[in-house]
Formats: structure tokens, sequence, C-alpha cells
């Protein structure tokens, strides 16, 4: 249920209306655009009379939502959320590039990546230190000690650092060293974690699960933005067909149709999306094309030895070509990219 309250509300008369929706057994949360204030009442209650509330001071309407998309709907929020993580904005005209390697290997690989992404106009850093692998005896990742030499290379570079969480009990060490904790494919719908990440407020990157729809996968966001955490950024990392030609088939069409469907802001994954190295720059021109808000992308130095997913990984120079290039693109659609700072870094 949507309860819709007049911009001019009091204070007063807006947590009467919560208090009383709380009374009556709702889960209560609150959003506003430039008109209106918006609060969602989450909750079965197909007898419920709205009456109750669309009688309280300040309410201009109450309706129901048949939809289980609740707050992750346009219905809710008309205009684009967007996600600020220290000075950079995730959702707005800019388009914002994550970059690094897969795994972090080692302080010296993090810190060349990350000075490498740097000067070619990226504005997160990205890198794993959990890892979960399809073998039990692949690199799992560096765990705590991945997660100290990622968070130095932030500070060093002034990146904000998103990496992994894979389960509740590394939040607590993940929410220490990162600025945005990333849901993986296979986590997408693991519900315990996604209403933990709920409670907290930090920016959380939801990965579409490789077999989900995506009403499924705005789903699993809902879960996230029900606890309380509105700030939540879509990944479209590919989808598993019957194609072999490619790591999995990438569903850019996902992306206009989120940007229909959902206020929150979507990026794209090519690196996992295609999983070969001479197949990313392209995918990733079709992304901005198709008005993603952002890439992830996965760069190293020296791919041919990395510990993981070192074919999908572009070389310094492709990075730097890729940079240009959607430069363009994104300017063709009257979208920008930020500046690189070449010559201040390298």
């Amino acid at each position: 249920m949507i309860v819709i309250l007049d911009k001019s509300a009091t204070d007063e008369q807006i947590e009467n209306v919560i208090k009383q929706l709380e009374y009556f057994g709702f889960d209560v949360h609150k959003s506003g655009g430039d008109e209106y204030i918006a609060i969602g009442a989450i909750g079965v209650k197909p007898n419920f009379d709205i009456r109750k509330i669309q009688l309280l001071d300040g309410v201009v309407t109450v309706f129901r939502v048949t939809d289980q998309i609740n707050l992750a709907s346009r219905k809710s929020k008309k205009e684009n959320t967007l996600i600020k993580v220290k000075d950079v904005t995730i959702g707005g005209n800019e388009v914002i590039v994550m970059s690094g390697p897969c795994s972090i290997e080692n302080e010296d690989q993090i810190f060349k990546i990350a000075k490498i992404v740097k000067a070619h106009g990226a504005k997160i850093l990205r890198g794993g230190a959990f890892k979960p692998r399809t073998s039990p005896y692949s690199f799992q990742g560096l765990g705590e000690e991945g997660l100290k030499y990622i968070r130095a290379a932030g500070d060093e570079f002034d990146l904000p650092v998103v990496t992994e969480v894979l389960e509740i009990k590394h939040l607590e060490l993940v929410n220490k060293y990162a600025d945005i904790f990333q849901v993986g494919s296979r986590n997408m719908q693991n519900f315990p974690l996604l209403r933990e990440l709920g409670k907290t407020n930090k920016p959380v990157l939801l990965k579409r699960g490789f077999s989900a729809t995506i009403e499924e996968w705005l789903m699993s966001a809902e879960y996230i933005l029900s606890g309380g955490n509105e700030n939540v950024i879509l990944c479209e990392r590919g989808i598993r067909t019957f194609e072999t030609s490619t790591r999995n088939t990438f569903d850019l069409s996902a992306i206009p149709v989120v940007h229909q469907k959902s206020h929150l802001p979507v990026i794209a994954d090519p690196s996992h999306a295609i999983g070969l190295r001479d197949k990313i720059i392209p995918m990733a021109r079709a992304a901005i094309a198709a008005d993603a808000d952002g890439l992830l992308i996965e760069v190293h130095h020296d791919p041919t030895n990395a510990l993981s997913d070192g074919p999908q990984a572009l070389l310094p120079e492709q990075f730097s070509e890729l940079m240009l290039q959607i430069k363009q693109i994104a300017e063709v659609i009257g979208r920008r990219i930020g500046e690189s700072s070449v010559e201040k870094i390298l």
C-alpha cells in the first residue's frame, strides 16, 4: 500500500501516519518527490480498510499495490534515484566506470591497476577479496588481507571501493573497508543476506542472477529497500542461455526495461557477461548506447598470470581505448564520461 501526503504536511502529521501504519502491523518506508511525500506500507492485509489512513491529516490519497514490486517500482518514485559515494554520483548524467581486477592478488598488483584505471577515467575501484568459485580448488581470495590492500589503493588514488560480500558473517568485516557492497549473481536470492544489507545505509551493487528474470531481480532489490536502505544499484551481468559462444548472453534489453520499470540506477558488466577480452569493448559501447548508468570492467596488467578470469580482463591499453570510445557514445546520447587524468597519474 502507498500513502501519498502533501509536500506541505507537517512533521507531526507525517509521524502520526507512520505511527498509525505501524500500529496496524505494516512495515513503513518513507520516500519523497518534489511535489509529494510517499510512505510505503508493506504487509499482506487484503481486508484492511484504507479509509483508516485516508482520513488522517496531511494524506492526499491511499492506494493498494497489487504488484509485489513496490519500493523499487517507478510507480512509487518517478524521479531517478541518485546514489552518492563520496564525490561520485551514480544514476545522474555522468556515466560511472567501476574498474579493477577480478581478484585482489597482492598489494603491488592492486596498486598498479588502481593507478591505471584512475588515470583513464574510472571513478570507482573494484576487486574481489572473497571469491565464489565454481571449483573448491580454485583461488578463493585473500580475505581481510585483500580488503586492506584495496582500501589502501583506493585511498592512495582517491577512488571509492566496491567489493563482494559473500556471507552475513562477512558483513561487518567488508563494511570496515568497502564503500559499496557487491552482491554477486549467485547471491541474488540469498534473502537473509539481502535483509541484513537492508539494515545498512551503505550502497549495494546487486548483480542479476544468471537465471533470473527481471522481475525476480527487482524483487531481490525490494528485500534491500524494504529494510530501509534506499541505495541499491542494479547490475546486468549476462544470463545463462543455450548459447555457448560467449560465457553468458548479455541481455542489453534489460537496461531500458529496468529504466522503465524502476527508478534505481542500472549498470552493465560486459566482462562477466561475455567472458572474452576481444568482445568486451564492443559490448561496453552497446551498453552505453542502451543508456546504462555505468560499467563494471575488469582490467589486469598481466592477465595471462591472473589468478582468476584473466581471459576477460582488458589490458591497460584496451581500457584506455574503451574509455575514449564510450566517451564519444555518451556524448551522442546526451551523457558524459569523467575526464581522464593520465598526465597527472602516469
